[in-house]
Order: C-alpha cells, then sequence, then structure tokens
C-alpha cells in the first residue's frame, strides 16, 4: 500500500506543475503578442486603412472584413512558426530572440530619424489608394448597371440583403488589409513569436491587439491617425522589442510552454 500511494503523489505533482507551466506559457504568449501587435500596428498602413475607409462607408462593414483579413493573417503566421518547431527548441530560440533584437534597434533608428509628422506622407498614399479602388469600383457598377435594370427590381432588394457582408466594401476592407498586412512587421513578428511561445497564447493575444487597434481606427477614425505620432509609437516599439530580446539572457529555451 505504501507502495501504491508513493507512487501516485508524484505523479500527481507532476500534472499541477505542468498545468500552471502551461497556464504560464499561455499567459506571457499573450501578453507578448498583445503588446508588440499594438506597438507594430498603431500608426501602421493598415491602422490607415481602416481609418479612412470607416470615414466613408459602413463602419460594421468595414471593421468585419478588416478583422478577417487580420485573423485570417494572424492565424497562418501561427502555423508558420508552429511549422518551425520541428527544429529543436535552442535554436529557434536564439534566433527569435536575435531577430527582436535587430527589429528593435531598426525600429529604434527608424524613430529616432522619423520627423513628429512622419504619418502624413503614408496617411496621404493610403487615401490615394482607396480613391484609386474607388473610381475600380465606380466603374465597375457602372458596366453592371444595364444587367440590373434587366433583371428587374424584384431581384435587387434581397440581392442587398444577402450581400451585406460581402459586399464590395467588405472585400475592399479585407484585400487592402491582406495584402498591406502580408510581409509587414506584425506578420514577421508573430511569426517569430509562435516558433518560441505557446501557439494558442500567440494567436489569441494577436486577434485581441489586432481587434483593439482596428477597433480604434474605425471608431476614431481620421481625427486619431493624424493624432497619433508615428515616430513615438516606432521609439516605444522599438523598446518593447529590444526587451523581448533582453529577457533571453534570465529566461530559459526550455521554460514557457
Amino acid at each position: 500500500l505504501q507502495k501504491g500511494s508513493s507512487a501516485v503523489v508524484p505523479v500527481h505533482i507532476v500534472n499541477e506543475e505542468s498545468a500552471d507551466k502551461t497556464n504560464l506559457g499561455f499567459i506571457h504568449a499573450f501578453v507578448a503578442a498583445i503588446s508588440v501587435i499594438i506597438v507594430s500596428e498603431l500608426g501602421d498602413k493598415t491602422f490607415f486603412i481602416a481609418a479612412i475607409m470607416a470615414m466613408r462607408y459602413n463602419r460594421l462593414t468595414v471593421l468585419a472584413g478588416a478583422m478577417l483579413a487580420l485573423g485570417l493573417m494572424t492565424c497562418l503566421s501561427v502555423l508558420f512558426g508552429y511549422a518551425t518547431t520541428v527544429i529543436p527548441r535552442v535554436y529557434t530560440y536564439y534566433v527569435s530572440t536575435a531577430l527582436f533584437a535587430i527589429f528593435g534597434i531598426r525600429m529604434l533608428r527608424e524613430g529616432l530619424k522619423m520627423s513628429p509628422d512622419e504619418g502624413q506622407e503614408e496617411l496621404e498614399e493610403v487615401q490615394a489608394e482607396i480613391k484609386k479602388k474607388d473610381e475600380e469600383l465606380q466603374r465597375t457598377k457602372l458596366l453592371n448597371g444595364p444587367s440590373d435594370v434587366e433583371a428587374g427590381p424584384g431581384t435587387a432588394i434581397p440581392q442587398k440583403k444577402w450581400l451585406h457582408f460581402i459586399s464590395p466594401i467588405f472585400v475592399q476592407a479585407f484585400t487592402l488589409t491582406f495584402l498591406a498586412e502580408w510581409g509587414d512587421r506584425s506578420q514577421l513578428t508573430t511569426i517569430v513569436l509562435a516558433a518560441r511561445e505557446d501557439p494558442y497564447g500567440v494567436a489569441v493575444g494577436g486577434t485581441v491587439g489586432h481587434c483593439l487597434c482596428t477597433g480604434l481606427a474605425v471608431i476614431g477614425g481620421r481625427m486619431i491617425a493624424q493624432k497619433i505620432s508615428v515616430r513615438t509609437v516606432t521609439i516605444i516599439g522599438g523598446i518593447v522589442f529590444l526587451a523581448f530580446a533582453f529577457s533571453a539572457l534570465f529566461i530559459s529555451p526550455d521554460s514557457g510552454f
């Protein structure tokens, strides 16, 4: 009996330690993901796209299109990062740490070189891009106009109801956001984080971070876009990235999830 009882207790302790370790890994990954996404996305191209489109079109449609693109991109990035876990963790951990240090130094250099009104150029670029898409949309409507008339008024009303969230505006918000996000710093950061942290924590934290930034852009619109100092956000972002790189000196590669 003593043998049996002594065998059960260590297993129970190991299970508790494993659960605590998993929870800490998830929380650490969540906090890391949400913080780097916020400092990467505030004042970024995708932020301006959501802000400007929300001024012109239905905010809910713009938010739905942008969030679908960002959610899909976050999941893809986490999958790319998680795929690298077949490599021994000690290598991915220190490679990702080096990348964080490079990102941090680069962001600090960019931020210190920026002028206080640096974001205006990107804002104007996004405005021109959206204007171009609007013109293409108007041309498409003109070309499709006669066929809609032939179809008769009876089919037009149900079509609008069914396509409320799959409207051209939804597609435009989704496409512009997805293309702007592909290869962006936040995508690369999510891949790097997923390679070294708990992938579920990174996925949830990244998605929440995108929700906060995009929601702020949609609600505040151009006013917030003009008030945000891209220079300040970039410098803070550089410090955050360097802090994650510096933390590797105190955290073992085997810790976490």
